[in-house]
């Protein structure tokens, strides 16, 4: 899966808070992203990520 830093998600569990739909803000061996609804930073594996991320809604175009 290709990711940017800046990427809009939607994942298939929604946040205690409400929103499904998280920013990320590191990309990596490890997925860092931001809740769109609370602010939370949470951290997730990059396997475990990947099985629950359901959409990407807004691609960020990497910088050449």
């Amino acid at each position: 899966m290709l990711l940017n830093v800046g990427d809009l998600v939607r994942m298939r569990k929604a946040h205690p808070c409400g929103s499904d739909q998280w920013t990320i803000t590191y990309v990596g061996a490890d997925i860092k992203m931001k809740c769109m609804g609370c602010g939370r930073v949470v951290m997730l594996d990059r396997p475990t990520f990947e099985k629950r991320v359901k959409k990407i809604l807004e691609s960020v175009a990497p910088e050449a």
